[in-house]
């Protein structure tokens, strides 16, 4: 490991982040990891990372210069994402990832596999326009009424749900069957169970906490959507 902590991590990325969701990232998970080009990304912002990692190939040479020495941790095989050395060397209660999604569409798709596939603590995706979580074989939300709920399974499961206007029960949901996009809360308990492992749940941004309960996961944050 290259970084171990206590409390949660922030990890980012280098796509277009803004101050507010870093700041509100920063507040539950204090200790900033950067990826790569993220370290540039927070430094504009005026957050400087304990550990910028990964192939260092889209590190500008003016942010380089002004990280400590001991701060960069190159990783040199090419077989992974910097977003994938960085979650397998950060050891944390939980991970929320900013800057990974929103910028070159394959980036984006590369990140959302990577979250399915990690195995490590629970990681949290967050934008300015949602919080994306890899569910569990069993997560129970506690959501306003009228919430967008998507889920989008990277394969093919099956699953049932409750609080939901349209219950997933009997479908067999995956890229080349039926989506589950843009689902609603009829009640704020809402529950998911599925099959296998594999489908992620798009939330709100102002779910991020709701998110984090979910998962078990108690950050240090006001409250329960909290932002």
């Amino acid at each position: 490991m290259i970084v171990t902590s206590e409390t949660g991590v922030t990890l980012v990325g280098g796509a277009p982040i803004s101050a507010q969701m870093l700041g509100l990232c920063l507040e539950r998970a204090p200790t900033l990891v950067a990826a790569d080009s993220g370290a540039g990304r927070a430094l504009a912002l005026g957050h400087r990372a304990i550990a910028t990692i990964g192939d260092l190939d889209s590190l500008d040479p003016d942010v380089r210069a002004r990280l400590p020495s001991d701060s960069l941790h190159p990783i040199a095989e090419q077989d992974t994402t910097d977003f994938a050395k960085v979650l397998r060397s950060v050891e944390a209660p939980f991970l929320l990832g900013i800057g990974f999604t929103g910028a070159l569409l394959d980036h984006t798709l590369v990140a959302l596999s990577t979250l399915a596939a990690h195995k490590g603590a629970p990681c949290v995706l967050v934008s300015d326009h949602e919080v994306i979580i890899h569910a569990p074989r069993s997560l129970s939300l506690n959501l306003p009424l009228g919430t967008r709920v998507s889920l989008y399974p990277l394969w093919p499961v099956t699953g049932r749900s409750r609080g939901l206007e349209w219950p997933i029960e009997g479908l067999t949901l995956g890229p080349q069957n039926q989506l589950g996009t843009s689902n609603r809360v009829i009640a704020r308990d809402v529950h998911l169970e599925f099959d296998a492992p594999g489908t992620l749940v798009f939330l709100p941004p102002e779910m991020l906490d709701a998110a984090l309960a979910g998962l078990g996961i108690s950050a240090r944050s006001p409250g329960v959507g909290g932002l």
